[in-house]
């Protein structure tokens, strides 16, 4: 095993596995408020929100990422739509906003799924309270379903996160300087195949082991405080 290139491109590494953790939190962020949305969408009585909410969660979840972020990257700018060009952590921000907001429209349909299920497990009759005392549905929503549902499923969007740190390699395919694109930036300056990618590996080992980990006592102080 050879990494005698650690020394020079350690920073390559560092570089790369913070641009992917930003682009996960910013994926997750904007994913989770898409869900809501999209979520509350699924479960309206208008038939019309339904059926686009329900069309749009099986269209991304029915197609491959990898076209989506081409999509994205290479249609918004065809029809007029262009992405800002300052640089920002070693990539232009074109690539940047693209990546993020292909990877959020992904996430946004499992997120929706998964916000659903999670407004779907609250009691009934929390709801029932809450029109008796007078509170119009979006407020009973707001104030009551929502907050129980986000408790409900803070382990599922965590997953989320975790996979969307996973998944932001793909990215690397329109020039998004995060981790696996700067792994394979060391492999060719270097001409070691192999290494690169074990310390690549490792790097996204210790991201979602550290954030399972943290994900696990926020449940068990969530436990403890029912």
């Amino acid at each position: 095993m050879n990494f005698s290139f650690l020394p020079k491109y350690y920073t390559f590494f560092i570089n790369g596995a913070k641009n992917t953790v930003l682009l996960a939190f910013f994926t997750v962020a904007l994913g989770v408020v898409f869900g809501v949305f999209l979520a509350l969408m699924r479960i309206s009585k208008n038939k019309v929100l339904n059926f686009i909410s329900t069309a749009y969660v099986e269209v991304i979840r029915g197609t491959p990422l990898l076209v989506q972020i081409f999509i994205i990257y290479y249609g918004l700018p065809a029809i007029g739509i262009n992405f800002p060009s300052v640089a920002f952590l070693g990539s232009t921000g074109e690539e940047f906003v693209a990546g993020i907001i292909a990877l959020s429209i992904n996430s946004g349909a499992y997120v929706a799924e998964i916000i659903r299920s999670g407004i779907q497990s609250v009691d009934k009759g929390q709801m029932e309270a809450a029109r008796s005392l007078g509170m119009p549905y979006s407020m009973s929503m707001k104030h009551i379903i929502i907050p129980q549902a986000f408790k409900n499923i803070l382990p599922a969007l965590g997953n989320e996160f975790i996979v969307i740190i996973k998944e932001s390699s793909i990215v690397s395919v329109i020039g998004i300087n995060e981790l696996m694109y700067n792994a394979n930036t060391v492999r060719g300056n270097t001409f070691i195949p192999l290494e690169p990618l074990i310390v690549a590996a490792g790097i996204y080992f210790v991201l979602t082991f550290t954030l399972s980990k943290l994900l696990g006592i926020v449940e068990r102080r969530m436990k403890v405080s029912d």
